[in-house]
């Protein structure tokens, strides 16, 4: 299943083979038949998943981790077909509509959806009236820092096993849910498979032959050259490395020939660069007959489709990325700086500056875990932003004038601008990296009492005289990082879990055979047949284009917000026809009346992985579920239909809208058009946020819209004040009440006292999906919500 999720991690049944020849030979030996048995499975299972492991990336080992433990536990029935479905997939294809309705607000759509499905297997059928009636006891386990650890309420504590009570955190925390698979799995296949596998290069140096080259597949800040090179040392080999590109396969040919016959290691980095000679060199490794017993050849490659699967498939994979959080980022960094350098210039400046640069270099990388929290696109920041900064650092303090001090307007620009702005893309986060030039580069760096965060200082001059007593500095830091010391708020951690986990998921969705019912039970296409006749019967009627018309001629058929309409309406109608035609047509194909097309195979594979069916994704909306998508189609539908057929609402759902941009341009031409002299080009935006919510809305207002439905990231809004402030812990977004968006005719500048927050369609903040900004109220400065990450968005799903 992993060479789905990779395409470097292909194995094959040679490599398998080894791998149970060792297990019999170094097993534990038993005279009784059954006890042998059992004693070469579990050493088997146990060096299968080490050898599997040491090749794998990072995010990719819990995947493989879980996946062994779910299969081995189907395989002997412990786990039900049903109860794996649960776990992978939770509530995803309901629909919020057609379920029993959520008994309280603090409960989010998903986890009562997660819950409803839940409620479908036998240990859990009462699950929901529980809820209903004991509100406050499963509050105040969801509140928990750690609900995995606490007792579970209505008597689930002594009536679940760990693989149960999986099921039960997935389905209401699923940030948690990592933390208790990590407990399913020691508790199924033992502690050791739940702490990982060390890269030890001495054992893969044990294992390999001089006839299976070794693969070192990269990462970003990951090269285990010195890595190898120090090995050969040690072994008193020579090692010659050799750099694959346009012209270096004849270089290769010859060091590979001069090695084979005299013995020494071969090390060709980058092959991703040089394809072409890569089935050459297997063809060289596979068929040499006299290879010297000292040869060995090591790879490294990025990864790249078309690496061949034979050199995969007979090599030795490892992986040795390296390890996360601040400290040991900071180390890696001054591992890279000398004494030389550090001692450069005699000016005061220099060592704080440097370590100052060294903090962002690491802070800049570890965001992007956090994902559009973090960054809006994961900017690949690497040594040569570093190395490029810090001598530009060095050549401005050496030409300084001491009267005049640092220009810290340059540096901010060099860095937010040049050195490491150059790579970024996306505005907001140029404002981002700006903001942290800005808030961390000053003459305040050099005080004493300056910190990053709480716990993260500069070390004094005095201290750090050497490379040595920079490192003792680092090596007082803490061992994890809260997401405060990058500007964050403590949330941004459940963020990070929660998409760790829906991630892990939906990889396990989209690897599953495609061809069987799976397990007993009904079949994939019955289950498909009878969602394809639910989804039938709720959909809306065609848009009748006479009766569109007509009531557009009656409302106005040329004011903009009319003609806006129009185009949404016809959009919608798109879609309506789009899923009508393809569920009627799957129906037929699985009775078998009419062919199933690659287009109907892909809707029949993705609605039963509830996810939305690529020809409908393509004309439509993104969303996490195919419930979600569902239930959002038919709250559009109402929307547009109120709108032409009952006259404008008082109130608008952004989120309702293909293009809300189009929305509030229509808003302004409306706006301007009413008002004499004024011209489009000099009439800007501006919102107000209200104190009311949809219901409170009596009338709209007597200019602009009232637009409802936005959530707040990464901040929380007091509505009595109405301001930004810090977010509640474990609530990850919060409603915004109706804001009052308007135009006003204006060239002035933006008011720097308000937070100008960004505003997008959907979670993942790109160009596509952004559609204008806010200003909102904050007594706190505004860089704060800019590290912050905070922005609001038209949809949370």
């Amino acid at each position: 299943n992993m060479s789905m999720v990779n395409c470097m991690y292909q194995t094959s049944l040679p490599q398998f083979l080894g791998l149970f020849d060792i297990s019999m030979e170094r097993s534990t030996k038993s005279p009784v038949t059954v006890k042998r048995i059992a004693a070469i499975v579990e050493y088997l299972t146990y060096e299968v998943f080490r050898y599997t492991l040491r090749g794998l990336y990072e995010e990719d080992k819990f995947l493989f981790t879980l996946l062994l433990a779910l299969k081995i536990d189907l395989n002997v029935n412990k786990v039900k077909h049903k109860e794996f479905s649960t776990l992978i997939k939770g509530g995803a294809a309901l629909d919020l509509n057609a379920v029993e309705p959520k008994p309280s607000k603090w409960i989010l759509d998903l986890t009562w959806l997660n819950l409803v499905e839940l409620s479908k297997l036998p240990q859990f059928s009462e699950i929901l009236g529980q809820i209903s009636r004991n509100d406050k006891a499963w509050k105040a386990w969801f509140d928990m820092e750690a609900p995995e650890e606490t007792p579970c309420p209505d008597g689930y504590e002594h009536s679940l096993d760990t693989f149960r009570r999986l099921l039960l955190v997935r389905s209401w925390c699923p940030d948690r849910t990592a933390v208790q698979a990590r407990k399913y799995i020691t508790e199924s296949l033992g502690l050791r498979f739940a702490e990982g596998v060390i890269l030890d290069m001495r054992d893969l140096l044990t294992e390999s032959t001089n006839k299976t080259p070794m693969i070192g597949l990269l990462s970003m800040g990951s090269d285990p050259t010195a890595d190898i090179e120090n090995l050969a040392k040690r072994e008193g080999l020579e090692c010659r490395a050799i750099s694959m590109g346009q012209g270096q396969d004849v270089h290769a040919r010859r060091l590979l020939q001069q090695f084979m016959g005299n013995g020494g290691w071969a090390l060709l980095q980058n092959c991703h660069l040089g394809l072409d000679f890569m089935d050459e060199l297997f063809l060289l490794v596979v068929e040499t007959e006299s290879v010297h017993a000292d040869f060995r050849l090591w790879m490294t490659t990025e990864v790249h489709p078309k690496f061949p699967i034979s050199l995969l498939q007979i090599g030795l994979k490892f992986t040795n990325e390296p390890p996360q959080g601040i400290k040991a980022g900071l180390k890696r960094t001054y591992t890279g700086i000398s004494q030389d350098q550090l001692e450069i210039s005699n000016l005061p400046m220099w060592k704080p500056m440097l370590y100052g640069l060294a903090f962002l270099h690491t802070t800049v990388q570890e965001r992007r875990k956090f994902g559009p929290l973090g960054w809006n696109i994961p900017y690949e920041f690497n040594q040569a932003d570093f190395t490029s900064t810090m001598q530009f650092f060095q050549n401005h303090l050496d030409d300084l004038d001491l009267k005049k001090g640092i220009s810290w307007t340059t540096v901010r620009y060099m860095i937010g601008e040049v050195q490491y702005g150059g790579r970024v893309t996306d505005d907001f986060d140029k404002i981002l990296l700006n903001t942290f030039a800005k808030v961390w580069f000053s003459d305040g760096m050099f005080a004493p009492a300056f910190k990053f965060y709480k716990g993260y200082t500069i070390p004094s001059n005095a201290v750090c005289k050497t490379v040595g007593n920079c490192m003792e500095h680092i090596e007082q830091l803490p061992l994890a990082d809260t997401p405060e010391a990058f500007g964050l708020h403590p949330n941004a951690n459940i963020t990070y879990q929660t998409n760790v986990a829906t991630q892990t998921m939906a990889t396990m969705v989209s690897i599953q055979p495609k061809d069987s019912g799976g397990g007993g039970g009904e079949t994939r296409e019955s289950i498909v047949q009878r969602l394809a006749d639910d989804m039938l019967n709720k959909l809306p009627a065609d848009y009748l284009p006479h009766e569109v018309k007509a009531r557009l001629h009656k409302m106005g058929h040329l004011s903009p917000m009319n003609i806006f309409l129009r185009q949404e309406i016809d959009r919608m109608q798109r879609v309506i026809i789009s899923v009508r035609s393809t569920l009627v047509d799957l129906k037929l194909a699985i009775d078998g009346t009419i062919i199933m097309s690659e287009m109907l195979r892909d809707a029949l594979d993705n609605m039963y992985d509830a996810r939305v069916p690529t020809a409908w994704k393509k004309i439509s909306w993104a969303s996490a579920t195919l419930g979600f998508w569902f239930t959002e189609l038919l709250e559009r539908d109402m929307q547009f239909r109120s709108w032409c057929f009952e006259g404008r609402p008082n109130y608008f759902w952004m989120t309702g809208f293909f293009n809300p941009q189009g929305f509030l341009t229509a808003m302004r031409q409306e706006v301007t058009r009413a008002h004499k002299g004024w011209a489009l080009d000099t009439v800007i935006l501006s919102n107000e946020v209200t104190k009311m919510f949809k219901d409170d809305v009596k009338e709209p207002p007597a200019e602009g819209v009232y637009v409802h439905g936005l959530f707040l990231d990464g901040a929380a809004w007091d509505r009595r004040q109405g301001k930004l402030i810090e977010q509640t812990p474990k609530v990850l977004f919060n409603s915004l009440p109706v804001v009052h968006i308007f135009a006003i005719n204006s060239t002035a500048e933006k008011d720097p006292r308000f937070y100008h927050c960004p505003l997008y369609k959907k979670p993942n903040r790109t160009d596509l999906t952004f559609i204008t900004t806010l200003q909102l109220k904050t007594t706190q400065s505004p860089d704060h919500w800019t590290l912050r990450g905070v922005a609001l968005l038209c949809d949370v799903k």
